[in-house]
């Protein structure tokens, strides 16, 4: 079965959009031991699109990030009868992604290890923010440490709804994602874009509770920072 062929018959044949989604891990993970077509369709309707996404964030060339993704569905449909049920499928399923895509990553590099990234992108002397955000024991002000008074963020409801701003605010957002550090930009992704537990996003990405947690702080914060200077351009 090839995947190009499901995607291709999923938008084209009317009884997949018609037939009842399978609700449950139980239930999707029986029908695709079962060789049900229709199980896999399901699976990549909802996760195809946001594995590529993954898959680009650890490998910057789109056709690598395409192998992969082609490679965890292939590993997906070989491995789902040693599926033990121990995480959801959902979490399965990014777990084969991310140890496929971070392998083809490090072959398209050839440099740091992805586990050394993470120990870089945690150290604690590289700061979430430039310290000229924040009042310093030089300043006059009484709150050292708080926000200077010329950099307070930007109350964000006030920015006017147009269509157009929107869209380009989607952009400005997904390049801020982009040139994020690459383990900050794997945490961020998964947690505020796919809506993922932090939990989930430690034992997909193998990394500790503290480590997931300084990894979201900095890319928030350089999101924002990257959006605030935006907002101050519009």
């Amino acid at each position: 079965m090839y995947i190009g062929q499901v995607l291709s018959e999923r938008q084209s044949n009317d009884n997949f959009a018609t037939d009842p989604p399978l609700d449950s891990d139980n239930q999707l993970v029986e029908a695709l031991r079962e060789g049900d077509e229709r199980a896999f369709a399901q699976l990549l309707d909802k996760y195809h699109g946001s594995m590529i996404r993954v898959a680009t964030l650890y490998c910057r060339d789109e056709q690598v990030a395409e192998d992969a993704t082609q490679e965890t569905w292939l590993a997906i449909l070989n491995g789902i009868h040693q599926f033990e049920g121990r995480s959801t499928l959902k979490t399965w399923i990014f777990s084969i992604l991310s140890n496929k895509a971070k392998t083809r990553g490090q072959r398209e590099r050839r440099s740091v290890p992805f586990s050394q990234l993470v120990d870089l992108e945690t150290d604690q002397n590289d700061p979430a923010l430039p310290e000229e955000f924040f009042n310093s024991a030089d300043s006059d002000a009484d709150w050292i440490g708080w926000w200077h008074k010329d950099n307070h963020p930007t109350a964000w409801q006030n920015i006017p709804e147009t269509t157009a701003f929107i869209s380009e605010m989607r952009t400005k957002l997904e390049t801020a994602l982009m040139t994020l550090p690459h383990m900050q930009g794997q945490v961020i992704y998964f947690r505020d874009v796919l809506g993922y537990e932090s939990q989930e996003i430690c034992n997909i990405l193998n990394l500790s509770e503290t480590n997931q947690r300084v990894l979201l702080h900095r890319a928030r914060s350089k999101v924002r920072l990257a959006l605030e200077q935006y907002f101050n351009e519009v």
